[in-house]
Parts: C-alpha cells; sequence; structure tokens
C-alpha cells in the first residue's frame, strides 16, 4: 500500500540518542491517530517523520515540544 505523500509531515529535531528516541517511542508508538513514525539520527537535523491524515504539523511540534525537543518543520 502506497503512503499518501500528502500526509507525511517531516520535521528537524534535537532527538539525537538511543534513549531520547525511546522516550519519544513511547509517546507516539501509542497514538491511534500516527500511522507510522521515524527518525534519522544518522542525519544533522535528526529528522523525525510522521505519516498520520488526522494531527496537523503544530500539533505534532507540541507533541515533540512537550516532551522536551525542540522540532520545527522541514520544507
Amino acid at each position: 500500500m502506497k503512503e499518501d505523500l500528502t500526509s507525511i509531515l517531516v520535521f528537524a529535531t534535537n532527538i539525537r540518542n538511543r534513549s531520547d528516541k525511546e522516550f519519544v517511542s513511547s509517546i507516539l508508538d501509542e497514538s491511534t491517530v500516527i500511522r507510522k513514525w521515524s527518525i534519522d539520527q544518522e542525519d544533522i537535523d535528526c529528522v523525525l517523520r510522521v505519516v498520520t491524515n488526522v494531527l496537523s504539523v503544530n500539533d505534532i511540534i507540541k507533541i515533540i515540544n512537550i516532551l522536551g525537543f525542540n522540532c520545527a518543520e522541514l520544507q
């Protein structure tokens, strides 16, 4: 099944290490409106990709900020 490209949101974060990723994953994995997500920690921007048809860019930024990390949309 192909992902709808309009539902893939991409962000720069400071989620840099394994424990950061595990902490974020404990929240993102529980969400029923996030279909899939990943963090590329080898990229300088620690790129977070989120597949959702429900949450907005601002929703994701708020979630990540509440968890104590920086998050900004990548164009």
